[in-house]
């Protein structure tokens, strides 16, 4: 099972979080792609070298963990969900997409707080949303058995 693990990666404390994250999903036997272990945006890194490196990522994943967290979806990671969402509607290998979302701001439910409304669908059409990384590994662990 291979798994391309979607987030805003900009910050330290945002890459740690996300290897945090694959570290436990590898520690359950899945393989993840994590953008920022393949190219990270730099200032000299080009949008090419990006799209290449995380479109190979997408297309030979089975399955999408998308981090939901933030004061709004990061860009990054709803252009990914939705290209996993189309590439799902031609591949029936592909398994689904599942979201983290663990920021309060988001779980309470208000719109405008995290979560858009039409991301939050594209989701739930494909997949599901979790709160706590242990029901993401176990989502994604049942998809791969």
């Amino acid at each position: 099972m291979r798994v391309y693990f979607a987030g805003p990666l900009f910050t330290p404390y945002e890459r740690s979080f996300i290897d945090d994250c694959a570290a436990r999903l590898r520690a359950d036997g899945i393989e993840v792609f994590v953008p920022h272990e393949h190219a990270l945006a730099l200032p000299d890194t080009r949008p090419e070298t990006i799209f290449a490196k995380d479109w190979q990522g997408l297309s030979n994943a089975d399955a999408v963990v998308a981090l939901l967290d933030g004061p709004m979806v990061d860009d990054g990671t709803a252009c990914e969900i939705g290209i996993f969402y189309a590439l799902m509607q031609d591949d029936e290998s592909k398994k689904g997409i599942v979201g983290l979302l663990t920021d309060l701001r988001g779980t309470l439910g208000h719109e405008g707080h995290g979560l858009n409304l039409f991301v939050h669908g594209c989701i739930e059409a494909a997949g599901t949303i979790c709160t706590t990384l242990d029901e993401v590994v176990a989502t994604v662990a049942e998809w791969r058995d």
